[in-house]
């Protein structure tokens, strides 16, 4: 007699890649998640739930927002690590954010939403093994630096509405990184950092479509529901996220993501 053998449930391998704190580890384990999805070794069940906050390395040392230590001139040595780090910090939290929404919210979303996710989260953490090389060829180290953990509250705090969360996390955190990424482009050029501005340049180009995959699953929510997606969104950013948006706007970038400018221009500061 034939016995069917159960694949492992998806929820369950995004639960323990959550759970995994070393960074390079995390990087193999986020990217072997969306892998055996992508190849169907994993059955669309979510058998064990997500964890309030993901597993952390000892190194960085997490700290509020507003005692940051201030990152120093570009050009110096020190402003220049600072910056990397910065950024790897940040690819780093976003390989969590993009597993927890495809575990937290898949099963309510379907599967579409699960095989966007997890293949964000399989770029953001080939991003974060480029920018922990890029520290190492400048004499230092992810978690040299301390960090603080924003982005992971923004995602905590929006937990239980996946509509609030998309509207958050992709659509103006990410989103923001869109608009900052050139200014960084401009100071990278201007102390002649070509190999560190062909970095940039490709993750910019991949968190476009980031955001893109987060606002086309947003639309489609409000499809479902009948909501008005800009309205909605509008009205969840200032629920939920503390501040207004801030301009300078990349335009063009955010309008290929499918970011309207009528929905965010009314909420700049």
């Amino acid at each position: 007699m034939n016995h069917a053998v159960q694949l492992p449930d998806v929820g369950s391998a995004i639960r323990a890649a959550l759970l995994t704190a070393d960074p390079r580890a995390k990087v193999m384990a986020a990217r072997k998640v969306a892998r055996d999805w992508r190849l169907g070794r994993l059955a669309f069940r979510f058998d064990a739930a997500m964890p309030d906050r993901p597993a952390r390395p000892d190194q960085p040392e997490l700290l509020p927002p507003n005692r940051m230590p201030k990152r120093g001139k570009a050009g110096s040595e020190r402003g220049r690590i600072a910056l990397w780090h910065a950024l790897a910090h940040i690819e780093f939290s976003a390989i969590d954010l993009a597993l927890d929404m495809a575990g937290r919210f898949g099963a309510e979303m379907g599967e579409g939403l699960v095989d966007d996710f997890l293949a964000v989260a399989a770029d953001e953490a080939m991003h974060f093994a480029v920018l922990a090389r890029r520290l190492e060829s400048l004499g230092s180290h992810y978690g040299a630096l301390p960090a603080h953990d924003g982005l992971w509250d923004a995602a905590h705090q929006t937990r239980d509405d996946v509509m609030a969360r998309l509207a958050v996390v992709p659509m103006v955190l990410e989103a923001r990184g869109l608009d900052v990424t050139p200014m960084t482009l401009d100071r990278l050029r201007s102390i002649g950092d070509e190999a560190g501005t062909r970095i940039l340049e490709r993750i910019l180009d991949d968190e476009i479509r980031h955001v893109a995959v987060g606002t086309k699953h947003f639309i489609a929510g409000c499809e479902a529901s009948g909501e008005s997606p800009g309205g909605l969104w509008k009205s969840l950013v200032k629920r939920h996220f503390r501040g207004g948006l801030k301009p300078p706007f990349n335009d063009s970038a955010r309008c290929a993501a499918g970011l309207s400018r009528d929905w965010y221009a009314s909420l700049a500061l």
